[in-house]
C-alpha cells in the first residue's frame, strides 16, 4: 500500500476495502497532518485525526472495524476540502481515471465500471467527486476532461465517437455530387467524410490533412491535391502561411471543415492558430460550407476561433444538445442535419 492518507494516492472513501494488519504506515498521518498545518487545518481536528490514528496503532490486531471513525473524519475533511478550495485527495482509481479522461478526451461510466470491476454506481460517485473539484467536466454518460489550451492526442480523437463521426460522414458525402471540386480541412471527421467520398467520380479534393490525401490518391476517379506548408507530426495537418496561400489560389463548390469546440454562442473553436487561418480562408473560397463535428464538441472548450456558424451553410452533427445552436441554425437558414435523429 502506499500510505493511509496520503494525498493524491487513496481516497478516504475507498478505506473500507484495505486488508489488514497495516505495516510501517505510522509516518503517513504525520504527512497528512503537515499538509493540514499548511493550509490551516483547524488545530483541533489535527489533534483528534492524530489522536485516532495513534489509538487505532496501540491495538494488537488493528481490526479495520476500528478504523471507522477515523476514516469518517477524513472524509469530511475531504469533501471540506473540495468545497473550499476545489482541491481533493485522489485515489489510485481516481487518478486512472483523470488519466484515461486526459488521454482520450471523455471516459464513460459503463467503460470505466468493466474497466476497475465496479458497480456504475460507484464510478459514478468517483466522477461527481472530480467534477465537484472541477477536474473533469460531467456530461451524458461519463465526464470529459476539459482542456481548454491543448486538444486530445489524434489517435485518441480517432476513438472518440468514432459511429457519429462515421455517419456524419456519409451524410456529408451524400451532399457531395460528382464531377465537384472541394476543400477538405483537418479533423477526424472531416477525415470520415473523405472515407465515405470514395465512391464518387470525377472529384477534385484539395486537402491540407495528409490522412485525407493518403486515403483519396487511391482512387483514380478523384484527383488529389494536396497543400504546401508545415506538416504537424501529431496528426499529419498542413498548415502554416503556406497553406493558407495555397488555398486562396481556389475557389470551389464546397468546403468541408471541422472544430474542436463549439461556443453556445455559435463560435467554431480550436487549438492551433495556424490551423485555424488555414480554415479561414478555405470557408473565404468556398461557395457551399459544410460543418461536420459530433455532439461531444458542445461539451469542450478551445482558445482559438475560426468563425461563427452563420459562416456555415450546413452543419452535420449526431445530435444537436445545445438549444441556443439549434436556435442559431434557425435564426441564419444554416441547415442543421443530425444523424442520430430518427428522421435523418
Amino acid at each position: 500500500m502506499a500510505g493511509l492518507c496520503k494525498p493524491n494516492v487513496e481516497p478516504v472513501h475507498q478505506f473500507s476495502t484495505i486488508a489488514v494488519p497495516f505495516p510501517s504506515f505510522a509516518l503517513t498521518p504525520r504527512r497528512w497532518l503537515a499538509g493540514c498545518r499548511k493550509r490551516r487545518q483547524p488545530r483541533k481536528v489535527a489533534i483528534e485525526i492524530e489522536t485516532l490514528w495513534t489509538d487505532f496503532l496501540l491495538l494488537p490486531d488493528r481490526p479495520l472495524r476500528a478504523l471507522v471513525p477515523l476514516l469518517s473524519l477524513l472524509r469530511l475533511q475531504n469533501e471540506t476540502q473540495v468545497k473550499e478550495t476545489g482541491l481533493m485527495f485522489l485515489s489510485d482509481r481516481q487518478t486512472e481515471i483523470v488519466g484515461m479522461a486526459k488521454s482520450n478526451g471523455r471516459v464513460f461510466v459503463e467503460d470505466l465500471a468493466a474497466h476497475f470491476s465496479v458497480t456504475p454506481q460507484t464510478i459514478r460517485k468517483d466522477l461527481n467527486d472530480l467534477c465537484d473539484a472541477q477536474i473533469l467536466t460531467r456530461v451524458h454518460g461519463g465526464a470529459t476532461f476539459p482542456s481548454g489550451t491543448e486538444n486530445v492526442k489524434y489517435e485518441a480523437r480517432r476513438q472518440i465517437a468514432a459511429t457519429e463521426k462515421q455517419a456524419i460522414g456519409v451524410a456529408a458525402a451524400g451532399l457531395i455530387p460528382n464531377n465537384a471540386s472541394l476543400f477538405i480541412n483537418i479533423g477526424t471527421t472531416t477525415e470520415a467524410v473523405g472515407d465515405a467520398l470514395t465512391n464518387h467520380h470525377e472529384l477534385m479534393v484539395i486537402t491540407n490533412n495528409i490522412n485525407v490525401a493518403n486515403r483519396l490518391r487511391l482512387f483514380p476517379t478523384i484527383e488529389v491535391v494536396i497543400a504546401g506548408g508545415v506538416v504537424r507530426g501529431s496528426d499529419g495537418g498542413i498548415v502554416g502561411e503556406a497553406a493558407v496561400d495555397f488555398i486562396r489560389q481556389f475557389k470551389v463548390d464546397y468546403a468541408v471543415i471541422g472544430a474542436s469546440a463549439i461556443d453556445e454562442d455559435g463560435a467554431l473553436l480550436d487549438y492551433d492558430f495556424r490551423e485555424v487561418k488555414v480554415a479561414q480562408a478555405i470557408i473565404a473560397n468556398a461557395r457551399h460550407v459544410i460543418l461536420v463535428a459530433d455532439s461531444t464538441k458542445f461539451e469542450r472548450t478551445a482558445p482559438v476561433r475560426i468563425a461563427q456558424l452563420p459562416q456555415v451553410h450546413t452543419f452535420i452533427t449526431d445530435r444537436c444538445i445545445a438549444p441556443s445552436i439549434r436556435r442559431l441554425c434557425q435564426e441564419n437558414s444554416v441547415k442543421l442535419i443530425e444523424t442520430g435523429s430518427a428522421d435523418a
